[in-house]
Protein backbone atom coordinates (compact mmCIF):
# COMPACT_ATOMS: atom_id res chain seq x y z
CA UNK A 1 0.00 0.00 0.00
CA UNK A 2 1.75 3.42 -1.22
CA UNK A 3 -0.92 5.27 1.20
CA UNK A 4 0.92 6.96 4.27
CA UNK A 5 -1.23 5.45 7.63
CA UNK A 6 -1.15 5.77 10.90
CA UNK A 7 -1.74 2.25 12.92
CA UNK A 8 -3.93 2.53 16.50
CA UNK A 9 -3.18 -0.87 18.16
CA UNK A 10 -5.84 -2.38 20.51
CA UNK A 11 -4.88 -4.35 23.09
CA UNK A 12 -7.03 -3.37 26.08
CA UNK A 13 -9.32 -1.27 25.50
CA UNK A 14 -11.89 -3.05 22.87
CA UNK A 15 -13.86 -0.37 22.04
CA UNK A 16 -14.07 2.31 19.54
CA UNK A 17 -16.10 4.64 21.94
CA UNK A 18 -14.08 6.92 24.72
CA UNK A 19 -11.24 5.55 23.35
CA UNK A 20 -8.16 8.02 24.62
CA UNK A 21 -5.77 6.60 22.58
CA UNK A 22 -7.71 6.11 19.61
CA UNK A 23 -9.50 9.38 19.91
CA UNK A 24 -5.95 10.86 19.83
CA UNK A 25 -5.01 8.73 16.37
CA UNK A 26 -8.48 9.37 15.05
CA UNK A 27 -7.97 13.61 16.36
CA UNK A 28 -4.63 14.06 14.91
CA UNK A 29 -3.86 12.40 12.11
CA UNK A 30 -5.50 10.80 8.95
CA UNK A 31 -5.58 7.60 7.24
CA UNK A 32 -5.63 5.65 10.92
CA UNK A 33 -5.89 1.61 10.59
CA UNK A 34 -7.05 -0.34 13.40
CA UNK A 35 -4.48 -3.02 14.81
CA UNK A 36 -4.95 -6.11 17.19
CA UNK A 37 -2.13 -8.69 17.41
CA UNK A 38 -3.42 -12.14 19.31
CA UNK A 39 -0.09 -12.35 20.95
CA UNK A 40 1.39 -15.62 20.93
CA UNK A 41 4.02 -15.01 23.47
CA UNK A 42 0.75 -15.34 25.76
CA UNK A 43 -1.42 -17.46 23.76
CA UNK A 44 1.65 -20.49 23.64
CA UNK A 45 1.38 -20.27 27.22
CA UNK A 46 -2.22 -21.46 27.53
CA UNK A 47 -2.54 -25.51 28.18
CA UNK A 48 -6.46 -25.10 27.87
CA UNK A 49 -7.27 -24.78 24.15
CA UNK A 50 -10.58 -24.36 25.57
CA UNK A 51 -10.32 -20.70 27.01
CA UNK A 52 -13.46 -18.61 27.42
CA UNK A 53 -10.98 -15.10 27.95
CA UNK A 54 -9.60 -16.14 24.22
CA UNK A 55 -13.15 -16.93 22.77
CA UNK A 56 -14.05 -13.24 24.48
CA UNK A 57 -11.56 -11.49 22.99
CA UNK A 58 -12.22 -13.09 19.24
CA UNK A 59 -15.77 -12.22 19.71
CA UNK A 60 -15.18 -8.66 20.69
CA UNK A 61 -12.74 -8.35 18.17
CA UNK A 62 -15.11 -9.35 15.82
CA UNK A 63 -18.01 -6.97 17.13
CA UNK A 64 -14.98 -3.97 16.31
CA UNK A 65 -14.38 -5.63 12.73
CA UNK A 66 -18.32 -5.22 11.94
CA UNK A 67 -18.63 -1.54 13.33
CA UNK A 68 -15.61 -0.21 11.31
CA UNK A 69 -16.95 -1.86 8.57
CA UNK A 70 -19.65 0.36 8.63
CA UNK A 71 -17.53 3.08 8.55
CA UNK A 72 -15.67 1.81 5.38
CA UNK A 73 -12.72 1.13 7.32
CA UNK A 74 -11.39 -2.65 8.96
CA UNK A 75 -9.12 -3.86 11.50
CA UNK A 76 -5.76 -5.36 10.95
CA UNK A 77 -5.86 -8.76 12.80
CA UNK A 78 -2.59 -10.78 13.53
CA UNK A 79 -1.41 -13.61 15.03
CA UNK A 80 2.84 -13.76 16.03
CA UNK A 81 5.06 -12.57 17.92
CA UNK A 82 4.80 -8.65 18.29
CA UNK A 83 8.24 -8.21 17.13
CA UNK A 84 7.83 -10.06 13.86
CA UNK A 85 3.98 -8.98 13.10
CA UNK A 86 5.66 -5.31 13.35
CA UNK A 87 8.54 -5.99 11.32
CA UNK A 88 6.19 -7.40 8.65
CA UNK A 89 3.69 -4.62 9.21
CA UNK A 90 6.62 -1.94 8.58
CA UNK A 91 7.08 -4.20 5.05
CA UNK A 92 3.40 -4.27 3.75
CA UNK A 93 2.72 -0.19 5.01
CA UNK A 94 4.22 3.32 5.14
CA UNK A 95 3.75 3.69 8.72
CA UNK A 96 3.75 7.71 10.10
CA UNK A 97 2.88 7.34 13.54
CA UNK A 98 1.71 4.21 16.00
CA UNK A 99 -0.84 5.07 18.74
CA UNK A 100 -2.19 2.95 21.73
CA UNK A 101 -2.75 3.08 25.29
CA UNK A 102 -0.89 2.04 28.43
CA UNK A 103 -0.17 -1.12 29.76
CA UNK A 104 1.16 -1.42 33.19
CA UNK A 105 1.81 -5.34 33.76
CA UNK A 106 6.02 -6.09 33.28
CA UNK A 107 5.68 -7.98 30.00
CA UNK A 108 3.67 -5.62 28.33
CA UNK A 109 6.17 -3.19 29.45
CA UNK A 110 8.84 -4.68 27.87
CA UNK A 111 6.78 -5.92 24.77
CA UNK A 112 6.17 -2.01 24.31
CA UNK A 113 9.95 -1.17 25.07
CA UNK A 114 10.76 -3.75 21.86
CA UNK A 115 8.54 -2.51 19.46
CA UNK A 116 9.29 1.28 20.32
CA UNK A 117 12.66 0.60 19.24
CA UNK A 118 11.61 -1.40 16.45
CA UNK A 119 9.87 1.72 15.24
CA UNK A 120 12.57 4.54 16.63
CA UNK A 121 14.89 2.66 14.11
CA UNK A 122 12.26 4.10 11.19
CA UNK A 123 12.09 7.32 12.95
CA UNK A 124 7.89 6.21 13.70
CA UNK A 125 6.79 8.41 16.58
CA UNK A 126 5.26 5.04 19.32
CA UNK A 127 2.98 7.14 21.21
CA UNK A 128 0.57 6.05 24.32
CA UNK A 129 -1.99 7.47 26.72
CA UNK A 130 -3.86 6.69 29.67
CA UNK A 131 -6.86 4.72 29.08
CA UNK A 132 -7.63 1.40 31.38
CA UNK A 133 -7.53 3.33 34.94
CA UNK A 134 -8.77 7.01 35.95
CA UNK A 135 -5.43 7.80 37.60
CA UNK A 136 -1.57 6.01 37.00
CA UNK A 137 1.79 6.00 37.73
CA UNK A 138 2.81 9.76 39.79
CA UNK A 139 -0.65 11.13 39.91
CA UNK A 140 -1.77 9.75 43.13
CA UNK A 141 1.84 10.45 45.33
CA UNK A 142 2.97 12.04 48.70
CA UNK A 143 3.97 14.82 49.07
CA UNK A 144 7.91 13.43 48.85
CA UNK A 145 6.79 12.03 45.45
CA UNK A 146 6.92 8.72 46.76
CA UNK A 147 3.99 6.15 45.92
CA UNK A 148 1.10 5.41 48.33
CA UNK A 149 1.86 1.47 49.62
CA UNK A 150 -1.29 1.71 51.81
CA UNK A 151 -4.77 1.77 50.19
CA UNK A 152 -6.85 4.03 52.86
CA UNK A 153 -4.48 7.76 52.55
CA UNK A 154 -4.11 6.37 48.90
CA UNK A 155 -8.04 6.40 48.46
CA UNK A 156 -8.16 9.94 50.15
CA UNK A 157 -5.61 11.63 47.54
CA UNK A 158 -7.56 9.65 44.93
CA UNK A 159 -10.23 11.60 45.81
CA UNK A 160 -9.39 14.82 46.50
CA UNK A 161 -6.97 14.94 43.39
CA UNK A 162 -10.47 13.91 41.28
CA UNK A 163 -12.80 16.65 42.88
CA UNK A 164 -10.06 19.07 42.38
CA UNK A 165 -10.81 18.18 38.15
CA UNK A 166 -13.66 18.64 38.47
CA UNK A 167 -13.91 22.34 40.03
CA UNK A 168 -11.68 23.53 37.06
CA UNK A 169 -15.09 24.14 35.55
CA UNK A 170 -16.75 27.38 36.09
CA UNK A 171 -20.09 25.82 35.45
CA UNK A 172 -22.65 26.31 38.72
CA UNK A 173 -24.03 22.26 39.59
CA UNK A 174 -21.72 19.15 40.21
CA UNK A 175 -23.10 17.48 37.46
CA UNK A 176 -21.64 19.57 34.71
CA UNK A 177 -18.42 19.86 36.92
CA UNK A 178 -18.30 15.82 36.77
CA UNK A 179 -18.92 16.43 33.63
CA UNK A 180 -15.88 18.43 32.85
CA UNK A 181 -13.77 15.64 33.90
CA UNK A 182 -15.36 12.62 32.42
CA UNK A 183 -16.62 13.79 29.09
CA UNK A 184 -16.10 11.03 26.89
CA UNK A 185 -13.73 11.03 24.56
CA UNK A 186 -15.48 12.21 20.79
CA UNK A 187 -14.40 9.57 19.00
CA UNK A 188 -17.06 8.61 16.02
CA UNK A 189 -16.83 12.76 15.39
CA UNK A 190 -13.45 11.53 14.13
CA UNK A 191 -14.08 8.77 12.70
CA UNK A 192 -13.83 10.61 8.94
CA UNK A 193 -10.47 9.94 9.58
CA UNK A 194 -10.29 5.80 9.78
CA UNK A 195 -8.49 4.10 6.72
CA UNK A 196 -11.32 3.70 4.13
CA UNK A 197 -10.65 0.31 2.30
CA UNK A 198 -12.09 -2.81 2.37
CA UNK A 199 -12.77 -5.36 5.18
CA UNK A 200 -9.44 -7.37 6.10
CA UNK A 201 -10.36 -11.70 6.45
CA UNK A 202 -9.61 -12.17 9.93
CA UNK A 203 -8.05 -15.34 11.19
CA UNK A 204 -10.54 -17.99 12.96
CA UNK A 205 -10.19 -19.46 16.47
CA UNK A 206 -9.69 -22.81 15.37
CA UNK A 207 -6.49 -21.83 12.90
CA UNK A 208 -5.53 -20.19 16.16
CA UNK A 209 -5.77 -23.85 17.99
CA UNK A 210 -8.73 -22.68 20.19
CA UNK A 211 -11.77 -24.05 20.65
CA UNK A 212 -15.36 -22.23 21.83
CA UNK A 213 -16.71 -23.02 25.23
CA UNK A 214 -19.91 -23.32 26.62
CA UNK A 215 -19.33 -20.77 29.45
CA UNK A 216 -21.11 -17.74 29.34
CA UNK A 217 -20.13 -13.63 29.44
CA UNK A 218 -21.80 -11.27 32.22
CA UNK A 219 -23.66 -8.82 29.95
CA UNK A 220 -21.60 -5.46 30.11
CA UNK A 221 -24.70 -2.89 30.61
CA UNK A 222 -25.57 -2.43 34.83
CA UNK A 223 -28.85 -1.22 36.33
CA UNK A 224 -28.84 2.20 37.80
CA UNK A 225 -30.48 0.21 40.99
CA UNK A 226 -28.15 -2.10 41.56
CA UNK A 227 -25.09 0.72 41.49
CA UNK A 228 -27.04 2.63 43.92
CA UNK A 229 -27.87 -0.10 46.74
CA UNK A 230 -23.90 -1.84 45.89
CA UNK A 231 -23.40 -1.18 49.03
CA UNK A 232 -25.95 -3.32 50.69
CA UNK A 233 -25.77 -6.02 48.48
CA UNK A 234 -22.47 -6.73 47.54
CA UNK A 235 -21.31 -9.36 49.91
CA UNK A 236 -23.95 -11.59 49.61
CA UNK A 237 -23.10 -14.13 47.04
CA UNK A 238 -26.57 -15.42 47.04
CA UNK A 239 -28.22 -12.67 45.36
CA UNK A 240 -27.18 -10.69 42.43
CA UNK A 241 -25.77 -7.90 44.66
CA UNK A 242 -22.59 -7.17 42.37
CA UNK A 243 -22.05 -5.86 38.69
CA UNK A 244 -19.95 -8.60 37.26
CA UNK A 245 -17.94 -5.78 34.99
CA UNK A 246 -14.73 -6.84 35.60
CA UNK A 247 -14.36 -8.70 32.59
CA UNK A 248 -15.70 -5.57 30.84
CA UNK A 249 -12.98 -3.82 32.85
CA UNK A 250 -10.15 -6.58 32.23
CA UNK A 251 -10.43 -6.00 28.52
CA UNK A 252 -11.89 -2.54 28.15
CA UNK A 253 -14.91 -3.36 26.19
CA UNK A 254 -16.31 -0.91 28.63
CA UNK A 255 -15.09 3.16 29.61
CA UNK A 256 -13.64 3.08 33.05
CA UNK A 257 -14.48 6.88 33.05
CA UNK A 258 -18.25 6.19 32.88
CA UNK A 259 -18.19 4.05 35.58
CA UNK A 260 -16.22 5.86 38.00
CA UNK A 261 -18.97 8.85 37.13
CA UNK A 262 -22.26 6.58 37.78
CA UNK A 263 -20.25 5.75 41.07
CA UNK A 264 -19.00 9.18 42.19
CA UNK A 265 -22.84 9.92 41.53
CA UNK A 266 -24.58 6.97 43.04
CA UNK A 267 -22.56 4.98 45.42
CA UNK A 268 -19.42 5.60 47.01
CA UNK A 269 -18.62 2.33 47.83
CA UNK A 270 -18.59 1.37 44.24
CA UNK A 271 -16.31 4.04 43.10
CA UNK A 272 -13.80 2.59 45.85
CA UNK A 273 -14.04 -0.74 44.20
CA UNK A 274 -12.73 1.37 41.23
CA UNK A 275 -10.32 3.30 43.06
CA UNK A 276 -8.58 -0.17 44.88
CA UNK A 277 -8.46 -1.33 40.67
CA UNK A 278 -6.09 2.16 40.31
CA UNK A 279 -4.24 1.46 43.54
CA UNK A 280 -2.90 -2.38 42.60
CA UNK A 281 -2.01 -1.15 39.18
CA UNK A 282 -0.21 1.78 40.23
CA UNK A 283 1.61 -0.90 43.04
CA UNK A 284 1.98 -3.13 39.95
CA UNK A 285 3.93 -0.12 38.09
CA UNK A 286 5.97 1.25 41.23
CA UNK A 287 6.75 -2.19 42.25
CA UNK A 288 6.98 -4.51 39.84
CA UNK A 289 8.51 -7.77 41.88
CA UNK A 290 5.58 -8.20 43.34
CA UNK A 291 4.41 -10.27 39.89
CA UNK A 292 7.13 -12.75 41.53
CA UNK A 293 7.14 -12.59 45.12
CA UNK A 294 5.89 -10.67 48.36
CA UNK A 295 5.23 -6.66 48.60
CA UNK A 296 7.62 -7.30 52.11
CA UNK A 297 10.81 -9.32 51.43
CA UNK A 298 10.50 -10.49 55.23
CA UNK A 299 7.48 -12.43 54.19
CA UNK A 300 9.95 -14.90 51.75
CA UNK A 301 10.89 -16.82 55.36
CA UNK A 302 7.46 -17.95 55.82
CA UNK A 303 7.67 -21.54 55.88
CA UNK A 304 4.76 -22.82 53.65
CA UNK A 305 3.06 -26.48 54.34
CA UNK A 306 2.87 -26.58 50.66
CA UNK A 307 0.69 -30.19 51.29
CA UNK A 308 -0.52 -31.15 47.78
CA UNK A 309 -2.91 -33.37 48.82
CA UNK A 310 -4.60 -29.84 50.59
CA UNK A 311 -3.82 -28.29 47.62
CA UNK A 312 -6.08 -30.79 45.09
CA UNK A 313 -8.56 -30.69 47.72
CA UNK A 314 -8.95 -26.71 47.65
CA UNK A 315 -8.74 -26.51 43.79
CA UNK A 316 -11.78 -29.27 43.79
CA UNK A 317 -14.02 -27.86 46.02
CA UNK A 318 -13.73 -31.06 48.68
CA UNK A 319 -12.27 -28.95 52.06
CA UNK A 320 -15.36 -29.85 54.29
CA UNK A 321 -15.81 -25.89 54.49
CA UNK A 322 -19.00 -25.39 52.22
CA UNK A 323 -18.23 -21.62 51.86
CA UNK A 324 -15.29 -22.33 50.37
CA UNK A 325 -16.09 -25.29 48.78
CA UNK A 326 -18.79 -23.80 46.75
CA UNK A 327 -16.48 -20.74 45.87
CA UNK A 328 -14.06 -22.74 44.48
CA UNK A 329 -16.81 -24.73 42.77
CA UNK A 330 -18.30 -21.78 41.41
CA UNK A 331 -14.87 -20.91 39.61
CA UNK A 332 -14.53 -23.98 38.22
CA UNK A 333 -17.32 -24.17 36.97
CA UNK A 334 -18.31 -20.50 35.53
CA UNK A 335 -15.15 -18.94 35.52
CA UNK A 336 -16.18 -16.45 38.30
CA UNK A 337 -16.30 -16.00 42.12
CA UNK A 338 -17.95 -13.84 44.39
CA UNK A 339 -15.65 -10.97 45.58
CA UNK A 340 -16.38 -11.88 49.42
CA UNK A 341 -15.85 -15.72 48.01
CA UNK A 342 -12.37 -15.02 46.61
CA UNK A 343 -11.48 -13.40 50.11
CA UNK A 344 -12.67 -16.54 51.91
CA UNK A 345 -11.06 -18.78 49.98
CA UNK A 346 -8.33 -16.75 49.49
CA UNK A 347 -7.44 -16.95 53.16
CA UNK A 348 -8.13 -20.32 54.13
CA UNK A 349 -5.90 -21.53 51.56
CA UNK A 350 -3.14 -19.45 52.65
CA UNK A 351 -3.97 -18.64 56.45
CA UNK A 352 -5.60 -22.29 57.30
CA UNK A 353 -3.59 -24.62 55.21
CA UNK A 354 -0.81 -22.48 54.83
CA UNK A 355 0.06 -22.92 51.29
CA UNK A 356 2.01 -20.47 49.03
CA UNK A 357 -0.36 -17.54 47.83
CA UNK A 358 0.88 -18.00 44.45
CA UNK A 359 -0.23 -21.37 44.15
CA UNK A 360 -3.65 -19.82 44.67
CA UNK A 361 -2.83 -16.57 42.69
CA UNK A 362 -1.54 -19.13 39.18
CA UNK A 363 -4.74 -20.91 39.65
CA UNK A 364 -6.94 -17.84 39.88
CA UNK A 365 -4.87 -17.15 37.03
CA UNK A 366 -5.87 -19.75 35.25
CA UNK A 367 -9.34 -20.39 35.70
CA UNK A 368 -11.10 -16.69 36.20
CA UNK A 369 -12.37 -15.16 33.53
CA UNK A 370 -11.75 -11.90 34.60
CA UNK A 371 -8.51 -12.70 35.76
CA UNK A 372 -5.93 -9.26 35.64
CA UNK A 373 -2.46 -9.64 36.87
CA UNK A 374 -2.42 -6.56 39.31
CA UNK A 375 -5.97 -6.87 40.93
CA UNK A 376 -5.57 -10.46 41.23
CA UNK A 377 -2.19 -10.06 42.84
CA UNK A 378 -3.13 -7.26 44.58
CA UNK A 379 -5.77 -9.29 46.00
CA UNK A 380 -3.60 -12.85 47.26
CA UNK A 381 -1.08 -10.72 48.99
CA UNK A 382 -3.80 -9.07 50.52
CA UNK A 383 -5.77 -12.13 51.74
CA UNK A 384 -1.88 -14.00 52.76
CA UNK A 385 -0.53 -11.09 54.78
CA UNK A 386 2.45 -9.99 52.57
CA UNK A 387 1.25 -7.24 50.52
CA UNK A 388 0.64 -3.71 50.86
CA UNK A 389 -1.94 -3.95 54.06
CA UNK A 390 -1.00 -1.97 57.12
CA UNK A 391 -2.27 -5.18 59.63
CA UNK A 392 -1.77 -8.23 57.63
CA UNK A 393 -1.01 -11.19 59.06
CA UNK A 394 -3.26 -11.95 62.21
CA UNK A 395 -6.52 -11.47 59.99
CA UNK A 396 -7.71 -15.06 59.43
CA UNK A 397 -11.04 -14.95 58.31
CA UNK A 398 -13.34 -17.46 60.12
CA UNK A 399 -14.93 -19.41 57.35
CA UNK A 400 -18.35 -20.84 59.66
CA UNK A 401 -18.91 -16.79 60.35
CA UNK A 402 -18.62 -15.51 57.35
CA UNK A 403 -21.09 -18.16 55.95
CA UNK A 404 -23.35 -17.37 58.66
CA UNK A 405 -22.73 -13.42 58.31
CA UNK A 406 -23.19 -13.56 54.29
CA UNK A 407 -25.20 -16.65 53.18
CA UNK A 408 -27.29 -17.08 56.21
CA UNK A 409 -29.83 -19.28 54.43
CA UNK A 410 -27.07 -21.22 52.88
CA UNK A 411 -28.22 -20.62 49.33
CA UNK A 412 -25.08 -20.23 48.00
CA UNK A 413 -23.69 -23.33 49.59
CA UNK A 414 -26.83 -25.12 48.36
CA UNK A 415 -26.33 -24.01 44.66
CA UNK A 416 -23.08 -24.86 44.30
CA UNK A 417 -22.54 -27.89 46.80
CA UNK A 418 -25.77 -29.83 46.88
CA UNK A 419 -24.54 -32.81 48.73
CA UNK A 420 -24.21 -30.26 51.96
CA UNK A 421 -25.49 -31.73 54.74
CA UNK A 422 -25.47 -35.02 53.43
CA UNK A 423 -22.79 -38.30 54.27
CA UNK A 424 -21.41 -37.82 50.73
CA UNK A 425 -19.74 -34.11 51.69
CA UNK A 426 -16.52 -34.58 53.13
CA UNK A 427 -15.36 -33.54 56.80
CA UNK A 428 -13.21 -30.52 57.36
CA UNK A 429 -9.34 -31.55 56.11
CA UNK A 430 -8.10 -28.98 59.01
CA UNK A 431 -9.71 -27.90 62.60
CA UNK A 432 -10.01 -24.25 62.62
CA UNK A 433 -8.90 -23.79 65.80
CA UNK A 434 -5.72 -25.44 64.91
CA UNK A 435 -5.23 -24.04 61.75
CA UNK A 436 -5.03 -20.24 63.23
CA UNK A 437 -3.23 -21.25 65.72
CA UNK A 438 -0.94 -22.59 63.68
CA UNK A 439 -1.04 -20.01 61.10
CA UNK A 440 0.19 -17.13 63.62
CA UNK A 441 2.79 -19.61 65.13
CA UNK A 442 4.37 -19.76 61.52
CA UNK A 443 3.71 -16.48 60.66
CA UNK A 444 5.66 -14.97 63.79
CA UNK A 445 8.45 -17.80 63.58
CA UNK A 446 9.35 -16.60 59.53
CA UNK A 447 9.20 -12.80 60.67
CA UNK A 448 11.52 -13.42 63.48
CA UNK A 449 13.82 -15.07 61.37
CA UNK A 450 13.96 -12.41 58.54
CA UNK A 451 14.83 -9.96 61.32
CA UNK A 452 17.79 -11.53 63.16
Amino acid sequence: MSKSITIFWFRRDLRLEDNAGFYRALKNEKNVLPLFIFDREILDKLENKKDTRVEFIYDEIMRLHAELKEEGSTILVRYGTPEKVWKKLLKEYTIESVYTNHDYEPYAKKRDAAIEAILSKKNIPFKTYKDHVIFEKDEVVKKDGDPYVVFTPYSKVWKAKLKSRMVKNTADTLSEKISYYFKPYPNRKYFKHLLQTKPEEIITLQEMGFERTDQSIPDRSVSKKLVKHYDETRNFPAINGTTQLSIHFRFGTISIRDKALKGKRLNETFLSELIWRDFYAMILDHFPHVADGPFREKYTQIEWRNNEKEFKAWCEGQTGYPIVDAGMRQLNQSGYMHNRVRMITASFLTKHLLVDWQWGEAYFAEKLLDYDLASNNGGWQWAAGTGTDAAPYFRIFNPYTQATKFDKQEEYIKEWVPEFGTEEYPEPIVDHKEARERCLRVYKEGLAKAER
